[in-house]
């Protein structure tokens, strides 16, 4: 990974037309003393600096075609999975242990989104065997949530990956409601279960491109252990879905 300064106006964040590469010559360390005018806005800027990573191949040094600002979403890992590769030379960019940083912070949003997800699935629903598998599954992503920001803590402070023992959810005996949802209230129900799926089914692969894209076998062994998890919550999911649809009734807590 290399930088690139470049300056932008504190006023109306522009960025082009006072852009200064860097210090090559007496000259631009001469107009760098003076006060640079925004041509966007006319204003007197400060000159402030922002980075910008970039990839650079480590086979031929290139990094035209190659820019990656960050990861934004699950997706944006997921696609960073299936190879990135240089159009100078034509090798593969090697996975970067910064672009491990970056990958965490992109699951421990998913994982907190989730587990807000789940807590509003479980206030919507009356069924308590219903309720109670929503509470327990955000709950659960918040544990996700805990180990990751652990890992990400151990990562940045001693470049070390932890050990995950991994997580179980704790069935109990819930009695069955003998009045089953009908209507809208049914439907509504299904709607949570079938978002809850699609979900799962983006956090297992998530999970597993990043146990492909780390080099580490502890974080390996997490990544995979965290898309085994998401793939029995969908597996769980499935059954509920099949029973509440069929029979109306939850099966979880039988």
């Amino acid at each position: 990974m290399i930088s690139k300064e470049s300056y932008a106006c504190q006023h109306c964040g522009a960025e082009a037309d006072i852009t200064l590469d860097g210090f090559e010559k007496v000259e631009d360390v001469i107009r760098r003393s003076k006060k640079g005018i925004c041509k966007t806005c006319g204003k007197e800027v400060e000159i402030a600096t922002h980075t910008h990573e970039t990839f650079s191949c480590q086979s031929c040094g290139a990094e035209a075609d190659m820019t990656l600002e960050g990861f934004d979403s699950v997706q944006d890992v997921i696609r960073r999975e299936k190879g990135l590769h240089c159009k100078s030379c034509g090798k593969d960019i090697l996975w970067s242990d910064r672009e491990d940083i970056k990958a965490i912070r992109v699951a421990m949003e998913a994982e907190k989104e989730a587990s807000q997800t789940y807590a509003k699935a479980a206030k919507m629903t009356k069924n308590p065997r219903g309720k109670d598998m929503f509470q327990q599954l955000s709950e659960f992503e918040t544990n996700h949530y805990k180990k990751l920001k652990g890992l990400l803590k151990s990562l940045e402070e001693k470049g070390e990956w932890v050990l995950y023992e991994g997580t179980s959810l704790k069935k109990k005996k819930i009695p069955l409601k003998t009045a089953k949802p009908k209507g809208q209230e049914q439907l509504t129900e299904l709607d949570a279960l079938k978002m809850a799926i699609r979900e799962e089914k983006k956090a297992q692969v998530y999970y597993r491109s990043m146990a492909k894209l780390t080099k580490d076998p502890q974080g390996k062994d997490m990544y995979k252990r965290l898309a085994g998890e998401e793939e029995l919550h969908e597996k769980l999911l499935n059954d509920q879905y099949y029973s509440l649809h069929n029979t109306g009734i939850w099966s979880w807590g039988d």
